[in-house]
């Protein structure tokens, strides 16, 4: 019977198969099998045991596993006496000098780098849709809102392009972060590797050689786990960009804005007695979900406060903190892949939003082509401010209030005051912006 959402409603199957009682099992049995092999090249155990220990691969289910853990109440112990069963006088090998946090951290960093690969193909992916759109619309003019009230004019472009660099930023973090956290340790009980003798630290390079993960500089009985909070953080930083975007979806297809919709399926319903309703459903999920993948923060902070060498506070919300931060992440960016291929714009209510304002809107344009005439900029924006409270007084196109007022029309023709209120003459270095910050991801992509 399922549960909890995660098994019939969010996430991807390639990424639920990492996370999978499974794959974690086959990693498990990886580790143990790379450890053998490293302790038998320096002699510390007999090669042909770890011939026949490696053997097990494929062999061990997770029924056997969860048999025998019923009945001593260890996990990784109960990994250890499935695989002695398939192994022979071999299996008095398995495990030898290690603890179980060896193989558990071990095995930890290989689903973290695999989960990882598909964030950042993943991630890639949107940067190159938001690099598309920003191309696509670099002169489509909108207007730019701050408080939620409409500013001066501004592109969708760049919109698309800012997010896309706050992606490539995110895909940054992501390979730095790959350099600390896609570590593995072979140290036993307390990290001295007092079980394997001066050759420890030989034991614990040749074996994380063989799973492509780096050793941990110095551990305890864990890899201390401000490296696993770093993940868990990015994981929560691209959550709330993924957020933003979304956020930004649902804003403008407010049906009396409707500059931007998610797309709109032919047999969709969007509510269950309004029949009109086309609902930002996938946008509303996003956000949703990245409230609960930045809950996780915390827990991963807190993990990192264990007793001494350590403790097993960490353990019980490791294991579902990764899984939940993991699987939701990979859906919400399949989410908003899907939003953005589909995104619809409505450049024509742009138009109109920009032209609502009655050209109040292009206030900073005039103060500023004021100033530049030698008014003087404290002296023309108390000028255009009073000009533009008339608009809200008398509710008269702001072109028509200047062309009354004295003062403006000493210094602006009519020709300029038409020209200032056109909204495409007044962006400033959008364009130019939009163009480098396409080339400098594409090349730095190269």
């Amino acid at each position: 019977m399922a549960v909890h959402p995660i098994e019939y409603r969010y996430g991807t199957e390639e990424m639920k198969k990492i996370w999978s009682e499974e794959n974690k099992l086959r990693l498990m049995i990886e580790v143990e099998i790379a450890l053998a092999k490293a302790e038998a090249e320096i002699g510390l155990i007999p090669k042909w045991a770890s011939e026949e220990i490696e053997k097990c691969r494929g062999k061990v289910t997770p029924q056997r596993v969860r048999e025998i853990e019923a009945e001593i109440h260890h996990d990784v112990m109960s990994v250890v006496r499935a695989m002695a069963e398939q192994c022979g006088e071999a299996g008095e090998w398995i495990h030898f000098g290690a603890t179980s946090n060896d193989i558990l951290d071990t095995s930890l960093a290989l689903q973290i780098k695999e989960s990882l690969e598909i964030i950042e193909k993943k991630l890639k992916n949107l940067r190159d849709l938001f690099l598309e759109l920003a191309e696509k619309h670099k002169r489509t003019v909108c207007a730019g809102r701050t408080h939620g009230q409409i500013g001066i004019p501004t592109t969708v472009g760049h919109r698309f392009a800012l997010w896309a660099s706050e992606l490539q930023r995110h895909l940054k973090r992501l390979k730095e972060i790959k350099e600390r956290a896609l570590v593995g340790k072979i140290g036993g009980a307390v990290g001295t590797q007092a079980s394997l003798g001066e050759r420890g630290l030989e034991v614990q390079r040749i074996t994380m050689e063989l799973l492509d993960l780096k050793p941990v500089d110095i551990a305890n009985q864990v890899i201390q786990r401000d490296i696993h909070a770093e993940v868990i953080m990015l994981l929560a930083n691209i959550a709330t960009s993924l957020d933003k975007f979304c956020t930004t979806v649902r804003n403008l297809q407010r049906s009396e804005i409707r500059e931007m919709e998610e797309g709109f399926g032919k047999k969709q319903v969007g509510s269950s007695t309004m029949p009109h309703k086309r609902n930002p459903i996938r946008c509303e999920n996003v956000c949703g979900l990245a409230r609960v993948i930045r809950s996780m923060v915390e827990v991963a902070l807190m993990n990192n406060v264990l007793w001494e060498e350590r403790d097993l506070t960490n353990s019980s919300a490791e294991r579902v903190m990764f899984v939940e931060a993991f699987v939701l992440v990979d859906h919400i960016l399949t989410q908003c892949i899907k939003i953005f291929t589909g995104i619809q714009i409505y450049s024509e209510n742009m138009r109109r939003n920009l032209e609502m304002m009655k050209g109040v809107n292009m206030a900073e344009a005039v103060m500023i082509a004021l100033a530049k005439k030698g008014v003087g900029r404290q002296t023309a924006h108390e000028i255009i401010r009073r000009c533009s409270m008339k608009v809200y007084e008398t509710g008269k196109h702001f072109r028509e209030i200047l062309l009354e007022d004295e003062e403006v029309r000493k210094y602006l023709s009519e020709d300029e005051i038409n020209h200032l209120m056109m909204p495409e003459n007044y962006l400033g270095t959008a364009i130019q912006q939009i163009e480098m910050v396409i080339g400098k991801i594409r090349k730095e992509d190269t």
